[in-house]
Protein backbone atom coordinates (compact mmCIF):
# COMPACT_ATOMS: atom_id res chain seq x y z
CA UNK A 1 0.00 0.00 0.00
CA UNK A 2 0.97 3.43 -0.84
CA UNK A 3 0.94 6.39 1.20
CA UNK A 4 -0.81 8.94 -0.51
CA UNK A 5 -1.49 12.59 0.38
CA UNK A 6 -4.15 13.86 -2.16
CA UNK A 7 -5.38 17.59 -1.21
CA UNK A 8 -2.57 20.34 -0.53
CA UNK A 9 -2.88 23.94 -1.58
CA UNK A 10 0.51 25.86 -2.41
CA UNK A 11 1.36 29.59 -2.35
CA UNK A 12 -0.78 29.68 -5.68
CA UNK A 13 -3.85 29.29 -4.10
CA UNK A 14 -5.24 32.40 -2.98
CA UNK A 15 -5.27 31.03 0.65
CA UNK A 16 -1.41 29.31 0.39
CA UNK A 17 0.98 30.12 1.72
CA UNK A 18 3.88 27.67 0.60
CA UNK A 19 5.78 27.15 -2.29
CA UNK A 20 6.46 23.72 -3.86
CA UNK A 21 9.73 22.75 -2.24
CA UNK A 22 8.79 22.83 0.99
CA UNK A 23 5.35 20.85 0.79
CA UNK A 24 7.50 17.98 -1.01
CA UNK A 25 10.16 18.53 1.56
CA UNK A 26 7.53 18.07 4.33
CA UNK A 27 6.00 15.20 1.92
CA UNK A 28 8.89 13.12 2.05
CA UNK A 29 9.99 13.93 5.61
CA UNK A 30 6.72 12.34 7.01
CA UNK A 31 7.16 9.15 4.77
CA UNK A 32 4.63 9.62 2.37
CA UNK A 33 4.91 8.27 -0.97
CA UNK A 34 2.82 10.68 -3.44
CA UNK A 35 1.82 13.96 -2.80
CA UNK A 36 -0.75 15.90 -5.22
CA UNK A 37 -1.21 19.52 -4.99
CA UNK A 38 -4.50 20.70 -6.10
CA UNK A 39 -4.34 24.15 -5.89
CA UNK A 40 -7.81 26.87 -6.39
CA UNK A 41 -8.48 27.05 -10.11
CA UNK A 42 -4.63 26.93 -10.93
CA UNK A 43 -2.08 24.09 -12.18
CA UNK A 44 1.04 25.26 -12.18
CA UNK A 45 2.20 24.91 -9.09
CA UNK A 46 1.15 21.08 -9.54
CA UNK A 47 2.71 20.55 -13.05
CA UNK A 48 6.12 22.13 -11.14
CA UNK A 49 5.30 19.50 -8.57
CA UNK A 50 5.43 17.04 -10.92
CA UNK A 51 8.55 17.29 -12.38
CA UNK A 52 10.67 18.18 -9.24
CA UNK A 53 9.20 15.28 -6.86
CA UNK A 54 11.54 12.58 -8.20
CA UNK A 55 14.45 14.80 -6.24
CA UNK A 56 12.81 14.18 -2.94
CA UNK A 57 11.82 10.27 -4.01
CA UNK A 58 8.37 10.97 -4.58
CA UNK A 59 5.64 10.60 -6.91
CA UNK A 60 3.76 14.16 -7.78
CA UNK A 61 0.04 13.11 -9.18
CA UNK A 62 -1.04 16.25 -11.14
CA UNK A 63 -4.57 17.72 -9.85
CA UNK A 64 -6.59 20.81 -9.34
CA UNK A 65 -9.39 22.00 -7.14
CA UNK A 66 -12.19 23.74 -9.53
CA UNK A 67 -14.65 25.97 -8.59
CA UNK A 68 -17.46 24.51 -10.30
CA UNK A 69 -20.84 26.19 -9.79
CA UNK A 70 -22.34 23.65 -7.19
CA UNK A 71 -18.86 23.67 -5.22
CA UNK A 72 -15.16 21.87 -5.54
CA UNK A 73 -13.93 19.07 -7.31
CA UNK A 74 -10.63 17.56 -7.65
CA UNK A 75 -9.60 16.89 -10.48
CA UNK A 76 -6.89 14.58 -10.62
CA UNK A 77 -4.38 13.27 -13.23
CA UNK A 78 -5.16 16.02 -15.28
CA UNK A 79 -2.46 18.39 -17.22
CA UNK A 80 -4.42 21.61 -18.10
CA UNK A 81 -6.76 23.79 -16.09
CA UNK A 82 -10.06 23.35 -16.21
CA UNK A 83 -12.13 26.83 -15.90
CA UNK A 84 -14.16 27.19 -12.93
CA UNK A 85 -17.90 27.98 -12.83
CA UNK A 86 -18.62 25.43 -14.89
CA UNK A 87 -22.18 22.96 -14.38
CA UNK A 88 -20.97 20.10 -12.00
CA UNK A 89 -21.77 17.76 -14.50
CA UNK A 90 -19.61 19.50 -16.78
CA UNK A 91 -16.92 19.53 -14.88
CA UNK A 92 -16.40 15.99 -14.34
CA UNK A 93 -16.56 15.83 -17.76
CA UNK A 94 -13.37 17.93 -18.50
CA UNK A 95 -12.03 16.01 -15.81
CA UNK A 96 -12.63 12.39 -17.97
CA UNK A 97 -11.79 13.86 -20.68
CA UNK A 98 -8.35 14.20 -20.09
CA UNK A 99 -7.72 11.03 -18.11
CA UNK A 100 -8.39 12.16 -14.86
CA UNK A 101 -10.93 11.05 -12.23
CA UNK A 102 -12.92 13.35 -9.90
CA UNK A 103 -13.05 13.60 -6.56
CA UNK A 104 -15.53 15.39 -4.17
CA UNK A 105 -13.36 17.13 -1.51
CA UNK A 106 -15.44 17.88 2.19
CA UNK A 107 -18.98 17.56 0.13
CA UNK A 108 -21.27 18.32 3.10
CA UNK A 109 -19.47 21.37 4.57
CA UNK A 110 -21.61 24.15 2.44
CA UNK A 111 -19.27 26.88 4.17
CA UNK A 112 -16.09 25.44 2.47
CA UNK A 113 -17.82 25.16 -1.20
CA UNK A 114 -19.21 21.62 -0.29
CA UNK A 115 -21.20 20.67 -3.30
CA UNK A 116 -24.03 18.69 -1.61
CA UNK A 117 -25.62 21.78 -0.94
CA UNK A 118 -26.53 22.54 -4.63
CA UNK A 119 -26.50 18.96 -6.22
CA UNK A 120 -28.32 15.43 -5.69
CA UNK A 121 -27.14 12.61 -4.00
CA UNK A 122 -27.94 11.04 -7.79
CA UNK A 123 -25.35 13.77 -8.87
CA UNK A 124 -22.53 13.40 -5.86
CA UNK A 125 -22.69 9.26 -7.13
CA UNK A 126 -21.66 10.38 -10.61
CA UNK A 127 -17.80 11.34 -9.16
CA UNK A 128 -15.19 8.72 -9.02
CA UNK A 129 -14.47 8.98 -5.13
CA UNK A 130 -15.63 11.29 -2.29
CA UNK A 131 -13.38 12.52 0.17
CA UNK A 132 -15.14 11.00 3.43
CA UNK A 133 -11.78 12.33 5.60
CA UNK A 134 -10.70 16.07 5.42
CA UNK A 135 -8.60 16.74 8.29
CA UNK A 136 -9.90 20.70 8.07
CA UNK A 137 -13.07 19.49 10.37
CA UNK A 138 -14.59 20.90 13.48
CA UNK A 139 -16.98 18.04 14.82
CA UNK A 140 -16.28 15.43 11.81
CA UNK A 141 -20.11 15.09 11.37
CA UNK A 142 -19.61 16.29 7.57
CA UNK A 143 -16.66 13.33 7.26
CA UNK A 144 -19.29 11.06 8.57
CA UNK A 145 -21.92 11.65 6.41
CA UNK A 146 -19.60 11.98 4.12
CA UNK A 147 -18.24 8.01 4.58
CA UNK A 148 -21.62 6.92 4.91
CA UNK A 149 -22.81 8.13 1.17
CA UNK A 150 -19.97 6.37 -0.05
CA UNK A 151 -20.50 3.30 1.78
CA UNK A 152 -23.63 2.92 1.06
CA UNK A 153 -22.92 3.46 -2.35
CA UNK A 154 -19.80 1.60 -2.52
CA UNK A 155 -18.38 4.53 -4.19
CA UNK A 156 -13.96 4.94 -3.43
CA UNK A 157 -13.26 6.78 -0.67
CA UNK A 158 -9.75 9.10 0.07
CA UNK A 159 -8.67 11.13 2.93
CA UNK A 160 -6.98 14.91 2.11
CA UNK A 161 -5.19 17.33 4.62
CA UNK A 162 -6.38 20.18 3.18
CA UNK A 163 -3.15 21.50 3.59
CA UNK A 164 -2.81 24.72 2.93
CA UNK A 165 0.56 25.32 5.04
CA UNK A 166 3.40 22.78 4.70
CA UNK A 167 3.74 21.36 8.19
CA UNK A 168 0.30 20.32 7.93
CA UNK A 169 0.97 17.61 4.58
CA UNK A 170 0.36 14.26 5.68
CA UNK A 171 -2.45 14.74 8.01
CA UNK A 172 -4.83 12.82 6.12
CA UNK A 173 -3.64 10.11 4.65
CA UNK A 174 -4.79 7.71 1.58
CA UNK A 175 -3.35 4.04 1.48
CA UNK A 176 -3.41 2.74 -1.97
CA UNK A 177 -3.04 -0.49 -3.29
CA UNK A 178 -1.20 0.15 -6.65
CA UNK A 179 -0.07 -2.23 -8.73
CA UNK A 180 3.14 0.23 -9.02
CA UNK A 181 4.83 3.45 -8.18
CA UNK A 182 3.35 5.80 -10.12
CA UNK A 183 0.80 8.20 -10.64
CA UNK A 184 -1.25 6.12 -12.95
CA UNK A 185 -1.31 3.15 -11.12
CA UNK A 186 -2.49 5.34 -8.23
CA UNK A 187 -5.17 6.70 -10.03
CA UNK A 188 -6.63 3.40 -11.24
CA UNK A 189 -6.34 1.59 -7.60
CA UNK A 190 -8.74 4.92 -6.13
CA UNK A 191 -11.08 4.52 -8.96
CA UNK A 192 -11.20 0.70 -8.50
CA UNK A 193 -11.77 1.44 -4.84
CA UNK A 194 -8.45 -0.16 -3.71
CA UNK A 195 -8.04 2.58 -0.69
CA UNK A 196 -8.33 3.35 2.97
CA UNK A 197 -8.31 5.94 4.67
CA UNK A 198 -6.42 7.57 7.77
CA UNK A 199 -5.87 10.87 9.64
CA UNK A 200 -5.88 13.37 12.05
CA UNK A 201 -7.85 16.93 12.54
CA UNK A 202 -5.76 19.92 11.72
CA UNK A 203 -5.14 22.02 15.09
CA UNK A 204 -8.18 24.16 15.53
CA UNK A 205 -5.99 27.63 15.59
CA UNK A 206 -4.40 26.54 12.02
CA UNK A 207 -7.46 26.04 10.71
CA UNK A 208 -8.91 29.60 11.96
CA UNK A 209 -5.47 31.36 10.81
CA UNK A 210 -5.93 29.56 7.70
CA UNK A 211 -9.33 30.87 6.90
CA UNK A 212 -8.90 34.29 8.07
CA UNK A 213 -5.01 34.76 5.82
CA UNK A 214 -7.43 33.18 3.17
CA UNK A 215 -10.15 35.87 3.55
CA UNK A 216 -7.21 38.58 3.83
CA UNK A 217 -6.00 37.89 0.75
CA UNK A 218 -9.34 37.59 -1.17
CA UNK A 219 -9.96 41.32 -0.30
CA UNK A 220 -6.16 42.20 -0.93
CA UNK A 221 -6.32 40.62 -4.42
CA UNK A 222 -10.27 42.23 -5.30
CA UNK A 223 -8.85 45.79 -4.32
CA UNK A 224 -5.45 45.51 -6.57
CA UNK A 225 -7.74 44.25 -9.35
CA UNK A 226 -10.14 47.32 -8.76
CA UNK A 227 -7.19 49.45 -8.90
CA UNK A 228 -5.59 48.18 -12.31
Amino acid sequence: MLSVELHVHSSLSYDGRDPVDLILEQAAAVGLDAVAVTDHDEIDASLEAVERAPEYGLIAIPGIEISSKAGHVLGLGVQEAIPPGLPYEETLERIHEQGGIAVVPHPYQESRHGVMARITSTQLAQADAIEVYNSRLLTGRANRQAERFARARDLPMTAGSDAHISEMVGQAVTRVGATERSSDAILQAIADGQTSVEGKRTPWHISFRQAAGGAKRRVLSRVAELLE
